[in-house]
């Protein structure tokens, strides 16, 4: 990367995530939607248009979930699109072949089934075959997104969640995503493959407490949803990372279908946001209400 190439990066003026508080009346709840960005930087050079780039966004996630804080839960949205930096993943899945130079640390390189696939910390397709970048990236580009995204959102995340069990003792995260209606061969269900309404994922039992994990599943079945659990996603690096129930923070992740709400071609909202809108609201007031009676 050249000196002016740097010094832009240094001037961009970095805001990577909206946290939205409760206040006082806070519960032991906490929300964030790490793919759901859409501020797309001045200085990224990338041969797609904003719309093409857009459909690898969890787009408007964070607008289904913007009622949170009303009813007491902590929500967390990055503000970075997950093409430019992924936080959900973990912060030595890159691919070395993004690289235009090899990797000099300080951590050493161990890239994933993620990165194999396009996937990894950073993103190489948006859909596959569809490349987000021409050229290998500079190491020193690399570096400033980890540090001044990844770094700021993970330890807001994690500071957040751990202000919330030291007051009461436990917490429940949900890390909240959207998936395409239909896989493809990037994704485990491969081509074509419909999807059900909502994925929970607690990464085969291990990730949260099972008292958690029913009620979501029973009130989203109850509001007519057709569920599935660990199946095709059971949770990604945020669900490993914090899901840790023995020590008191019970995490998982739900992956909406994106028929549900929004146009996917053209990444505006559908004719359904509104009605999942208000389902999903109607989850937190159980959440809020299964960790308020105890």
């Amino acid at each position: 990367m050249t000196r002016s190439e740097t010094a832009k990066l240094v001037s961009f003026q970095i805001d990577p995530f909206i946290l939205s508080l409760p206040g006082a009346r806070g519960l032991p709840l906490i929300f964030d939607s790490p793919h759901s960005g859409r501020d797309y930087p001045p200085h990224w050079t990338t041969p797609l248009s904003r719309v093409e780039l857009r459909r690898g966004e969890d787009a408007l996630v964070d607008e289904l979930l913007d009622a949170a804080p009303e009813r007491g839960i902590t929500l967390l949205a990055a503000r970075f699109p997950r093409c430019y930096i992924d936080v959900n993943r973990d912060i030595d899945d890159i691919d070395p072949g993004l690289l235009d130079r090899p990797w000099p640390g300080p951590f050493s390189l161990r890239p994933t089934e993620k990165s194999k696939k396009g996937l990894g910390l950073i993103r190489r397709y948006v859909v596959p075959g569809v490349a987000i970048v021409e050229e290998p990236l500079a190491i020193d580009d690399v570096r400033f997104r980890i540090e001044e995204i990844y770094v700021p959102y993970h330890r807001a995340l994690s500071t957040h969640i751990e202000a919330l069990r030291a007051r009461f003792g436990f917490v429940w995260h949900i890390d909240w995503h959207s998936m395409k209606s239909r896989g493809n061969a990037m994704t485990p269900d491969g081509e074509g493959a419909l999807r059900p309404d909502m994925v929970v994922g607690d990464l085969d039992g291990s990730s949260a407490d099972a008292r958690f994990v029913d009620l979501v599943v029973a009130h989203l079945r109850d509001l007519g949803y057709r569920v599935t659990v660990n199946d095709p996603y059971k949770g990604a690096a945020i669900v490993r990372k914090y899901g840790q129930p023995v020590q008191g923070c019970s995490t998982i992740q739900i992956e909406i279908n994106r028929a549900l709400y929004l146009d996917e071609a053209n990444v505006t909202p559908n004719a359904g946001f509104a009605r999942l809108k208000s389902s999903l609201e109607s989850l937190m007031d159980a959440l809020a209400s299964a960790v308020s009676d105890g």
